[in-house]
């Protein structure tokens, strides 16, 4: 097979359009590029141009000849799905949308938030002429979760980071660091500056287990300890307990998995990346031993992605087990993601001084337990059970126990913050909106505009449809002005 995708895909889809003979398309196919969990390259259809390799803005597509051991994998896991997929039914890529022009000398836009969203919106308005963006941050330095949201062992995904960097180059494009809105400026006044006024915010707060000990010392969010081993401001104090043997992640998605894999790697592996030099030395010290991942639902439903579990699989300084081995996933399909899952049901606890990470599926968390500090989690066996919607869910079952731990890190998701100004809704922890439009002159994009979900290169889709609204409505406001003044004269 000439060329492989290593990554989740960034839904950027510049490969898709380099490719010369439609090559490379996501899957599931129903999902199209903006959801796909990953993008594939058919073995019997490309022509090892390599076209491909210089168009993915993260370095996530190589020729077979140059993959790494870890990457091995992704090999037959290209090839697998064209073997499961009827190729006759691919889709081609669209053709490029017809999009609203500004008409008219000048735009000026500001967008609140520094991150892949916020970059992505301001590159698809500079591609007009006559379009000045001002992007503002309440943090000093910009790029979000693309700086500190990815682990810093993923150096592929973070060079996603040189696209925003190419971005910042363009004429008409400025900064203002270390700005917030309703502390340093109000929405009012950004309003009454600009022409219209993006926010891209994200979801910056996590979401809580709701059970009984989680304020108790010990239990914190995996995303404070991602800011923490990534130099965030915000969580650069935070200085995470490593001193037991165990700590619980609750969750199972891409950003549990990263965590339970810094807290385990042999940490001179990470000492050439970009995480914090106080986490490194902490990690240095730490004295954790085993992470313990929990899934609420089973393995078919996991949240994690198959290239996260792909370079989990093939840590070599750390054991990865699935807690009651082959039983957990007993009467289940096949497919790639619980192939692979089966593969390390199969391993054999080692005997070794091997950190490890056990993947634990059907448990849910009933309450953190200890006095002054953590001392472990009451966790409950799940089953799956259908609803009058037909919608399976997972219930609680009798069956209880106390998982020793020092550290509980719960990883259930994130959290939109309201903006100073503008409507928000409780229940999704977005702001309302229709296609991005708050109302004329006022958007979001982003995790504030649809909820935490997708890649960092979702956010370019999003951002695309966001702008297709402003531009709609800077284009009917300035026609309508111009009618105005007809029937004046």
């Amino acid at each position: 097979m000439p060329h492989v995708v290593t990554q989740s895909c960034c839904a950027d889809a510049s490969c898709v359009i380099a490719c010369p003979v439609n090559a490379i398309h996501p899957g599931p196919l129903e999902e199209g590029f903006a959801l796909a969990e990953q993008v594939y390259i058919d073995p019997k259809t490309c022509v090892d141009c390599g076209a491909c390799v210089s168009a993915c803005p993260v370095g996530a597509i190589k020729a077979h000849t140059r993959l790494e051991t870890s990457e091995l994998p992704f090999v037959e896991i290209n090839a697998d799905f064209f073997r499961e997929v009827d190729r006759s039914a691919r889709p081609i890529l669209a053709p490029l949308r017809k999009r609203f022009r500004p008409a008219a000398e000048s735009l000026r836009v500001a967008v609140v938030g520094a991150g892949p969203a916020g970059l992505y919106v301001a590159d698809e308005l500079l591609h007009f002429p006559g379009v000045s963006v001002t992007v503002l941050d309440r943090l000093d330095v910009p790029h979000g979760l693309a700086r500190f949201g990815v682990a810093p062992d993923h150096e592929h995904t973070r060079k996603i980071r040189t696209l925003f960097e190419t971005i910042e180059k363009q004429d008409g494009f400025t900064y203002e660091l270390g700005v917030e809105v309703g502390r340093d400026v109000t929405h009012e006044q950004l309003a009454a500056a600009y022409d219209a006024v993006v926010y891209t915010v994200g979801a910056s707060s996590d979401r809580s287990m709701g059970v009984p000990g989680e304020d108790l010392p010990g239990s914190v969010s995996a995303t404070s300890v991602v800011g923490w081993y990534n130099g965030h401001p915000d969580h650069a104090d935070l200085g995470p307990d490593l001193s037991g043997e165990r700590i619980v992640v609750v969750g199972n998605g891409n950003v549990a998995l990263d965590v339970a894999r810094i807290m385990t790697v042999d940490p001179e592996s990470l000492a050439a990346t970009e995480i914090a030099s106080d986490a490194l030395d902490a990690l240095r010290s730490s004295a954790v031993r085993e992470v313990v991942v929990l899934g609420r639902r089973g393995p078919a439903e996991a949240a994690f992605t198959l290239p996260e579990l792909v370079g989990l699989a093939g840590l070599s300084d750390v054991e990865v087990l699935v807690d009651g081995g082959l039983a957990a996933l007993d009467g289940l399909d096949a497919s790639p993601k619980l192939d692979l899952i089966r593969e390390i049901a199969r391993r054999e606890p080692g005997a070794g001084d091997r950190r490890r990470i056990v993947l634990r599926f059907h448990t849910a968390p009933v309450a953190v337990v200890g006095d002054t500090h953590v001392t472990g989690l009451e966790v409950a066996r799940t089953e799956l059970v259908a609803g009058p919607d037909g919608v399976r869910r997972a219930e609680l079952t009798a069956d209880r126990e106390v998982i020793p731990a020092s550290m509980v890190l719960r990883s259930v998701g994130y959290r939109g913050r309201p903006v100073p100004g503008l409507p928000f809704d409780e229940t999704t922890a977005t702001i309302p909106n229709v296609a991005g439009r708050v109302e004329p002159g006022v958007y979001v994009a982003g995790w504030i505009k649809r909820g935490p979900s997708g890649f960092l290169g979702t956010n370019k889709t999003c951002a695309e449809q966001t702008v297709d609204s402003l531009l709609e409505d800077v284009a009917r406001a300035r026609s309508a002005a111009g009618s105005d003044k007809m029937a004046a004269r």
